[in-house]
């Protein structure tokens, strides 16, 4: 269930108001999928969370942070799925408490996390709802890591990320766009 809107902070408000594809049909620039592709513009607005048993990989130099069956995707229009990884399943000697934090207009206020492993410190490279806004809880006690930033595999393929320096999702071979923070992307 998604938040009704006297619920809803007026940023969230504000921010879902803005969006004219919501998955509902797709865009004419959009590319059509193939046998076995996923196209992000046939994803909701509001995002969907979905479980994903397949074998999910975080690594910073070599060294294992994460490694889960039992990551969450967030399914979003536009955007490659952002993976959510149990806290459980998460090396936490890793993870330190990092500067900042933003907000979604769908998933709530976001705090950051420092990532420590192979004698490196990367400022800001995973995140996490710790209150996330109704409708998506399940991705409570998850954490999610830039794969800009990191080492991010599914199922034994190496993630790209997502264009744009803000952005989060996952990009594999599954997936077809354009995706939002290609250049031009932001009249969509």
């Amino acid at each position: 269930m998604i938040a009704k809107s006297a619920e809803l902070p007026a940023w969230a408000l504000s921010g879902r108001a803005h969006w004219r594809y919501t998955g509902s049909e797709r865009p004419p620039f959009a590319v059509a999928p193939a046998a076995g592709q996923e196209s992000v513009w046939d994803y909701p607005r509001p995002p969907r969370v979905v479980p994903d048993a397949r074998l999910v990989v975080v690594r910073l130099g070599g060294v294992e942070i994460a490694r889960t069956n039992s990551a969450l995707r967030v399914l979003e229009t536009a955007s490659p799925p952002t993976f959510y990884l149990p806290v459980a399943d998460i090396d936490r000697n890793c993870l330190r408490p990092g500067p900042g934090g933003s907000r979604c207009e769908w998933k709530g206020e976001a705090r950051y996390f420092n990532v420590l492993a192979a004698g490196a410190l990367l400022e800001a490279a995973a995140w996490s709802y710790p209150e996330p806004l109704t409708g998506m809880e399940a991705i409570r006690d998850h954490v999610s890591f830039y794969p800009s930033r990191l080492e991010c595999e599914v199922a034994g393929e190496r993630v790209r990320p997502q264009p744009g320096r803000f952005y989060g999702g996952w990009i594999t071979s599954e997936l077809v766009g354009p995706f939002k923070g290609e250049p031009g992307s932001g009249g969509w």
